[in-house]
């Protein structure tokens, strides 16, 4: 179960349930407003990463307690769910990525080099989300969502993302096979096939390991309009429009959603706030980093996405009855998200991104770090279970 949900033992009153839910959407359209008046394909991102929120939130899609739940519990229905997510999603990106452009503007896939950057970045990954109780998406929508301790996880994310950024030389330095798309080297429609075989063969092995193991439900119920607005949604759902509105990133912001550089970019921002000389560091020197340093955050699309699925997910949780903020956390667990979340910044600037931008994009675009990605994160994430108790936490 989401942190989001488990973290809550009563909900409070109606009353203050529909103002945190009539301020989370009036901020995100009042932020769709003023962002759309610059350029509207910032005001598009923004209501789009506020239904982001929405989506993780009612339906508690997470990738981290999804992991945890099939390595302890033989619970798969979270992964089964990643699995329609990226199958729908290559659907979708293969033409778009075919063409090359999309109204006249290009388009470009989350291609990075595959090496050992990647691997040891994801395995970080995994076991910093493990302690930290949260990956990028799920420490943002359940930060949205209330969760006062995810915010110290965020705050260390940056930190971490900085100070990779700041080790970016060393790791370039380490065997790499380069930029590998499956699409470039055999052609869409091959990769495309190659990658929904993968998934099927996955899901078969995945049915035959978890047999008489109980399973969350991945569609229950039917969909009124008050299921909608207040949840919980069911699994599948939240999967589709997780891979359409990852398609529509791809069409308005020319790539597909990425969620790690931004806390990099934020913490470099205040480190420059602090005095570094961003002329220091090589990675900072680059015309696209200089430029992001440079103009305000609400200029860089993934900065923008992210402030708005945290009020997606705060509008959600007020639709939900469930916004209680916690101020009191105990000393290991407020340890747990610091620690995590410095593992989490350091591991997603080494794997060019986290479990969104490296594997859900990477994947869907047919990059072969994407799956690099996936099986030593998941090896992270078996270590990270294990530590998990040393901070305090169940395992369920």
């Amino acid at each position: 179960m989401s942190t989001a949900f488990a973290a809550v033992a009563e909900p409070p009153r109606l009353p203050t349930q529909w103002a945190v839910a009539g301020a989370g959407l009036l901020a995100l359209m009042s932020g769709a407003l003023v962002l759309g008046v610059e350029g509207w394909r910032y005001g598009v991102l923004f209501v789009v990463g506020g239904l982001l929120g929405m989506s993780l939130y009612h339906a508690a899609f997470g990738f981290t307690a999804a992991y945890r739940r099939a390595i302890t519990h033989r619970d798969v229905s979270g992964v089964v769910a990643q699995l329609a997510m990226l199958a729908l999603a290559m659907l979708l990106f293969a033409p778009v990525l075919a063409e090359g452009q999309v109204f006249g503007r290009g388009v470009v896939g989350a291609v990075a080099p595959v090496g050992v950057s990647v691997a040891v970045g994801s395995f970080l990954f995994g076991l910093g989300m493990q302690i930290a109780g949260g990956c990028g998406s799920g420490a943002l929508y359940t930060a949205g969502g209330g969760s006062t301790r995810m915010l110290f996880v965020l705050a260390a994310f940056c930190v971490g993302g900085f100070w990779g950024s700041l080790d970016t030389p060393f790791w370039a330095g380490l065997p790499s096979l380069g930029r590998v798309s499956l699409a470039d080297e055999v052609g869409w429609e091959a990769a495309v096939a190659l990658q929904l075989a993968v998934l099927l063969v996955v899901w078969l092995g995945l049915r035959l390991w978890v047999r008489g193991a109980d399973q969350r439900p991945l569609w229950t119920g039917g969909l009124g309009w008050r299921r909608l607005l207040t949840g919980p949604w069911p699994l599948l759902l939240s999967a589709g429009l997780l891979a359409l509105l990852n398609w529509i990133t791809l069409l308005v912001a020319g790539h597909p959603w990425s969620i790690t550089w931004a806390f990099t970019l934020w913490g470099a921002k205040a480190a420059a706030a602090f005095g570094w000389d961003p002329a220091t560091s090589p990675f900072w020197t680059g015309g696209f980093q200089q430029a992001a340093l440079k103009a305000s955050v609400f200029r860089d699309n993934i900065s923008v996405m992210n402030v708005g699925l945290v009020l997606g997910a705060l509008t959600a949780a007020g639709l939900a009855g469930r916004f209680a903020p916690r101020l009191r956390l105990p000393p290991r667990s407020l340890a747990a998200a610091l620690i995590g979340g410095l593992i989490m910044g350091y591991g997603a600037r080494l794997a060019f991104g986290c479990n969104i931008g490296a594997f859900f994009s990477g994947v869907a675009s047919t990059s072969l770090h994407g799956w690099l990605w996936i099986v030593c994160g998941l090896l992270g994430t078996w270590a990270g279970v294990r530590l998990r108790p040393l901070f305090g936490f169940r395992n369920d």
